[in-house]
């Protein structure tokens, strides 16, 4: 680019970006492109482009601090420009996205069951209207009667054998009659109708809380029950969570929540908007303990100025659940000293551990747990999660025990769905705040959704073997194998382990291939230069621990989306990036 372009371009980003026409991403993307230091677009204001032009010297720290999704756009774009670049020169190019977290493996049974019911669900509300295009709702008498035998004549259908056992599960073992399960099916997937009650169908909460306890609770759940709120994915039960415990007092501006790190990024964000205005108190995990908690960083749990407990377990980035000796101090601590403690547990990754312990057995009154479907079953994109709160729960009793004036404001903003706004229970609360009070009949997860979570659910029940299990784990070990294969390191095993993620401190790997003096004299240099690199000569992009409150010099590679050649392949062109860039710049 010659100086005449470059500074027009930069005339361009300064005066979009004293306009406020310039998002953050695409700020980054034009800084980068640039070699420009600015950060933040408030850095351009008032400069006039000579003078943007004139700062040479890009700021990786700072640029490091930005969250690593932002960053990712970034590395993709190179990692893309670089591939173009070798086509066009006649050569071969696969761009590498070992920063993408959704898996590329998903549940094929469940989907062919789930569209076997939809078509007898249509077939039913067909029979009552004799136009061809339209159908009438489905009534509950001998229903369930001849949802057997649809299932019975279409058992060798793709997932027909699957929806013949699902059906009989179903209909037998939930709680309530067989018409009336087969209706809340039939009903549900046809998704005519608004959620009732919203919050989650009595027979999907009945089915999602039995794989609840296989998942989360390895069998052994608490004697009472907790209670289930059906959410568009654990985002959302993240948006909602937060949301309510803001509005209801649990959590105020000024008010402490520990933060287990490493942590998938969002959450170190979310805590700090503006909106809630947290102040975040970091318990540290790291390799050198196998990421559990030290025990000194425990005892940050027990000041009572810390409200909240935030925590993925199994870790995202770090792959590893949480160990029996980590779960029973942290809930001593809870007992011990800070009795009314929230604890919002993220548990989207139990399903990948052979062992697995959970707060939720130890402190359930505490517990505002958050599950997905998502990786395991690779429904991403079909937003399927829960929130479980528990019965004798620590959220209502301290919304009881807010100052009267405070009360009284949340009875009037309750009043609209209950003549005893008090009463309402905090689960309840988090429906309604989720469509801000007027709108809650209707909220909710769609029925379809809810039907298809449900009969996820009712095929990992089934699984007595744990064949899908032992599957996808196996799938996920051999890519695991592969990556460190290419790493030239031995891959570490545990019954801990997800193998979902690999977060990998390049300071190790550099100090076995160069030494401990070319690691100090690497440290004075920023990561993100390093990512560049990989992305720009290997096609290859990884994201910056550091922005998962990782390591300074760590990167996360996802192995979810990438088949076990190209694992081994990112493995390889991390170490052969690792020797050229200790070769250029250290």
């Amino acid at each position: 680019m010659d100086k005449i372009q470059k500074f027009t371009w930069v005339e361009e980003l300064v005066e979009e970006t004293h306009h406020g026409g310039i998002s953050r991403r695409d700020f980054l993307r034009y800084a980068s492109l640039l070699g420009i230091s600015a950060v933040s677009a408030g850095a351009l204001v008032g400069m006039t482009p000579r003078q943007v032009l004139a700062v040479q010297q890009e700021d990786w720290q700072a640029l490091g601090k930005v969250s690593p999704f932002e960053i990712k756009n970034l590395l993709l774009e190179k990692a893309h420009e670089s591939c173009q670049e070798l086509v066009q020169a006649g050569k071969k190019c696969k761009m590498l996205n070992a920063g993408r977290g959704n898996p590329n493996f998903l549940n094929v049974t469940v989907r062919q069951s789930f569209a076997l019911l939809a078509l007898f669900a249509a077939q039913e509300a067909g029979k009552l209207q004799s136009d061809a295009d339209l159908g009438l709702r489905v009534g509950k008498q001998d229903l369930a009667g001849r949802l057997r035998r649809f299932v019975e004549k279409n058992v060798g259908e793709p997932g027909g054998t699957f929806l013949k056992q699902s059906v009989e599960y179903i209909l037998d073992n939930l709680g309530v009659t067989p018409d009336e399960a087969a209706f809340e099916l039939v009903d549900g997937i046809q998704g005519n109708f608004y959620p009732d009650p919203p919050r989650i169908l009595p027979v999907v909460e009945s089915g999602v809380s039995e794989y609840i306890k296989k998942i989360v609770f390895s069998g052994k759940p608490p004697a009472k029950k907790f209670k289930l709120f059906a959410t568009e994915g654990a985002t959302a039960a993240m948006v909602y969570l937060f949301k309510s415990l803001q509005i209801n007092g649990l959590l105020n501006p000024g008010d402490s929540i520990a933060i287990v790190t490493p942590i998938f990024s969002p959450y170190l964000e979310i805590p700090v908007l503006p909106r809630f205005n947290l102040k975040p108190v970091y318990i540290k995990s790291s390799p050198k303990d196998g990421w559990q908690i030290p025990s000194g960083e425990m005892n940050k749990l027990k000041d009572k100025s810390v409200k909240a407990l935030f925590l993925v377990n199994p870790a995202n980035p770090a792959s590893v659940s949480l160990d029996a000796r980590s779960i029973q101090g942290i809930a001593n601590i809870v007992k011990n000293y800070n009795r009314d403690m929230v604890v919002i547990s993220d548990t989207v990754y139990a399903s990948f551990v052979d062992e697995f312990h959970t707060l939720a057995e130890l402190i359930p009154e505490n517990i505002l747990g958050a599950y997905s479907f998502s990786k395991y079953f690779g429904v991403t994109g079909w937003r399927l999660g829960v929130i479980m709160v528990f019965d004798d729960n620590v959220m209502d009793k301290m919304i009881k025990k807010l100052p009267k004036r405070k009360q009284a404001l949340l009875d009037v903003r309750y009043r609209l769905t209950s003549t005893q706004p008090a009463s309402v229970p905090f689960l309840e609360r988090l429906e309604i705040d989720s469509r801000n009070v007027a709108l809650a009949h209707t909220g909710g997860l769609s029925t379809p959704q809810q039907i298809i979570m449900l009969l996820f659910s009712v095929f990992e029940l089934l699984d007595k073997r744990n064949s899908y299990k032992k599957t996808v784990m196996d799938l996920l070990r051999r890519r695991w194998q592969a990556l460190f294969k290419g790493l030239q390191l031995p891959a570490p095993d545990s019954p801990l382990l997800t193998r979902y993620y690999m977060l990998l401190d390049v300071r190790d790997l550099v100090e076995k291939r160069h030494g401990s003096d070319v690691v100090r004299k690497l440290e004075r240099k920023p990561l993100l230069e390093f990512l560049l690199k990989l992305a720009g000569e290997r096609q290859t992009v990884c994201l910056p621990g550091e922005g998962f409150a990782g390591p300074a010099w760590s990167l996360r590679v996802a192995l979810a989306n990438l088949s076990e050649d190209d694992c081994g392949r990112v493995g390889k062109n991390i170490v052969e990036t690792i020797d050229l860039y200790v070769k250029d710049a250290v």
